[in-house]
């Protein structure tokens, strides 16, 4: 009886052994699950940011396609961005005085 308590003693102690090796290998060692906690934030992170750049692409793709098929939309990005006034216009500026609130919307 000695040797098979002693025998089943040191499966046992080797079982508990390799148990907490593998506990420390998930908590502590390489590939840990504070690792895949931290993975799991930052592609998070990074799907909001893709998604917010592909709706940037997505609008300047569209703004692209319109200034290729349309000169009106030419016309009018040269009339917002760089002040275009074509022969024949006359330019008016209506200069409010001080402390009224200007009611034009901006884009």
């Amino acid at each position: 009886m000695g040797a098979e308590f002693v025998y089943r003693k040191a499966v046992i102690f080797t079982l508990i052994i390799g148990a907490l090796a593998l506990q420390w290998s998930l908590w502590v060692g390489k590939s840990n699950v504070v690792d895949l906690i931290y993975l799991q934030q930052t592609v998070a992170s990074l799907k909001t940011n893709n998604a917010s750049l592909r709706h940037r692409n997505d609008r300047l793709h569209a703004d692209i396609n319109e200034i290729k098929s349309r000169l009106e939309a030419i016309e009018a990005r040269a009339r917002k961005d760089l002040g275009l006034i074509l022969p024949g216009e006359t330019y008016y500026q209506t200069v409010l005085p001080e402390g009224s609130v200007s009611r034009a919307s901006t884009d």
